[in-house]
């Protein structure tokens, strides 16, 4: 993938709980999450998939966002996440090089 993305994300992990994070290169840090080195909070709640992603045209709008989020109850999180809008939104590129992390 040549371009990059500022993507604020949702991870699924293994205790049901829900992780939200941004970069601008979701493989690098989805990977860096799965081996345990991608963060406190990941490293003792394993993710098992990404549940929700969400393009920013800045890092700064995708860091706003994150917080935006973490603000949210989880109730409103996970209604955001069933909602299909999302992945419509989603580059093919990104949906492409990250499907097989969908949870």
């Amino acid at each position: 993938m040549d371009k990059i993305y500022n993507v604020t994300y949702i991870l699924k992990c293994s205790d049901g709980s829900l992780y939200t994070g941004w970069t601008n290169d979701m493989k690098k840090r989805y990977a860096a999450h799965v081996s345990g080195k991608g963060g406190k909070y990941t490293k003792s709640h394993p993710p098992v998939g990404i549940v929700y992603l969400e393009v920013s045209e800045t890092k700064e709008e995708a860091m706003r966002r994150e917080f935006a989020i973490k603000q949210m109850t989880r109730q409103k999180k996970e209604a955001m996440i069933v909602e299909s809008a999302w992945q419509e939104a989603l580059p093919e590129e990104l949906k492409d090089e990250m499907k097989e992390w969908f949870f």
